[in-house]
């Protein structure tokens, strides 16, 4: 991607991904600290959102407490399947950029009305039915965004509960200069146009990796910015059985591929299927790579700025304005109330 050429810098999805570096740089690592007493005395900690603000925020937060073998356990599903949960003994976070998402503006709801005093909203919005309904929120610095596909509130949202995990840990959260170049070389890296034309062609566009959110998120961005059926293919699950029906006009990409794994997902599905496997990753693969620069920790936030710039440019060789969708909605399900 180029702000200086017309042809990315028109549309707003371009010009909100490539603020991104900008909320990185700017974001508060102690915004975290207001919201560390209730998670220290609970030791419980419930994500909850709808489609980007939850998948990639609270994916990531979750894989991230694994990792470093925490003691917090952190559980995340959508909304309305969390009104049947009881989250009494939970710390529980609400994502909504807009404040006004229907199904967290419901749960919250509930969740108060029985007597939930643990309840806190990341919003852009004060104000916001969800903003009023918690005992406390985290403002976005990020603002408002034009695009139907959101992008630079996912990061800053990561960022918030990556913060937070790391005061209660008591884990300094440095660095973030640094993630901003390297989110910003991911941002404006060229792509191979050989990819691009690949992925245009393709039927289904697959994204496999990690349960880190970030494949998965890049599976609802690839709907949003390319207009193309796509899929989540979660760790391995590419070589489990699905290939039975894939086809060869179809594409895989890979976020980090497990080396273990890379000759498997050849045999299975260069050699098997026929179709082509790419990469995301910081070095170069077996197959053709997206190669991104190593950020330890923060990887996820690079992998997501990669995919957006290739989903970006698939969306531009189709010839797809990418602000209007046809039918997705900035906020999928709006809250009707006051």
């Amino acid at each position: 991607m180029n702000l200086k050429n017309t042809d990315y810098s028109r549309y707003k999805l371009v010009q909100e991904m490539m603020q991104t570096p900008d909320i990185i740089r700017r974001f508060d690592p102690k915004a975290a600290q207001a919201f560390l007493p209730a998670l220290k005395a609970l030791g419980r900690l419930f994500l909850t959102g709808e489609g980007s603000s939850r998948i990639f925020p609270a994916k990531r937060a979750a894989c991230d407490t694994l990792k470093k073998a925490d003691a917090l356990y952190i559980a995340t599903d959508g909304a309305t399947q969390a009104l049947e949960y009881d989250l009494a003994a939970y710390v529980v976070f609400g994502a909504s950029n807009s404040g006004k998402t229907n199904e967290v503006v419901r749960l919250f709801q509930k969740l108060k009305s029985s007597g939930h005093r643990a309840l806190f909203a990341l919003t852009a919005y004060e104000d916001s039915p969800l903003d009023r309904l918690a005992a406390d929120s985290h403002i976005l610095i990020s603002g408002k965004e034009e695009a139907v596909a959101a992008t630079k509130t996912v990061v800053e949202q990561a960022l918030f509960y990556d913060s937070l995990l790391r005061a209660l840990r008591g884990e300094p959260m440095e660095g973030l200069d640094d993630l901003a170049d390297k989110v910003e070389q991911a941002l404006t890296l060229a792509i191979d146009p050989g990819l691009v034309q690949r992925a245009k062609n393709a039927s289904t566009i697959y994204f496999a990796g990690r349960n880190t959110g970030v494949a998965e998120e890049l599976t609802l961005k690839a709907n949003e910015i390319t207009r193309k059926k796509a899929d989540f293919l979660e760790g391995t699950y590419a070589v489990h059985g699905i290939e039975e029906v894939m086809s060869p006009e179809e594409l895989v990409v890979v976020v980090e591929p497990f080396e273990s794994e890379e000759q498997k997902f050849r045999e299975c599905l260069v050699d098997g299927v026929g179709l082509e496997v790419a990469a995301i990753a910081t070095g170069k693969t077996s197959f053709p790579t997206v190669v991104i620069p190593e950020a330890g920790d923060y990887s996820s936030y690079v992998e997501i700025a990669a995919g957006w710039n290739l989903l970006v440019e698939i969306g531009l060789a189709l010839g797809i304005d990418l602000d209007k969708p046809e039918r997705a909605r900035k906020v999928g399900n709006i809250f009707q109330g006051s």
